[in-house]
């Protein structure tokens, strides 16, 4: 436990390759270095259309989103439950999610709170010397549990597992 340690990893599938697709959001909640929970919703991206290549990476399909909430409604849930107490997202090439939950809002007209973002992709590739750093390949490595990859809420919370080990690997620094 490391007191004080709190943050949400998460993240994000999309439907197509426009980034406000999302079919699914994942996140793990960390509260003073320890796991508390980890959550995903799937979203029912505009129009329910998927790209081929996007069912065959993760393997949500339309059928499977159709009568799933809008990324609104998702978001709305996230942001009441878990932004009050946390602030800080983590994620794995936090770029790409970002961008996913900043033309997400833009395509939907919403406000988003001021949120600092971890990156545990650029931080292996700072305190690792692997020659691969993709989340699969580096929970394989470092011994951390894994899920279903390219589904959100496992890769959120493999995603939360490497950054503790990330911080722990050079202590906080």
């Amino acid at each position: 436990m490391k007191k004080g340690l709190n943050f949400i990893a998460i993240d994000f599938e999309t439907a197509t390759g426009k980034r406000a697709s999302v079919c699914e959001v994942g996140i793990c909640v960390v509260k003073d270095g320890t796991i508390q929970e980890t959550k995903s919703w799937l979203v029912r991206p505009e129009d329910n259309l998927y790209s081929y290549w996007n069912m065959q990476c993760h393997g949500i399909q339309p059928e499977d989103t159709e009568n799933a909430p809008d990324f609104p409604r998702v978001w709305e849930e996230i942001e009441r439950l878990y932004l009050n107490e946390f602030d800080t997202f983590v994620a794995h090439n936090a770029g790409f999610d970002r961008s996913c939950l900043d033309h997400s809002a833009e395509f939907y007209h919403l406000h988003l709170p001021e949120l600092k973002w971890e990156c545990s992709l650029q931080t292996a590739r700072r305190i690792y010397d692997f020659g691969c750093n993709s989340l699969e390949y580096l929970c394989k490595q470092l011994d951390i549990p894994e899920g279903t990859h390219h589904r959100a809420g496992d890769d959120a919370e493999m995603c939360a597992r490497l950054y503790l080990r990330e911080i722990a690997d050079t202590d906080g620094k």
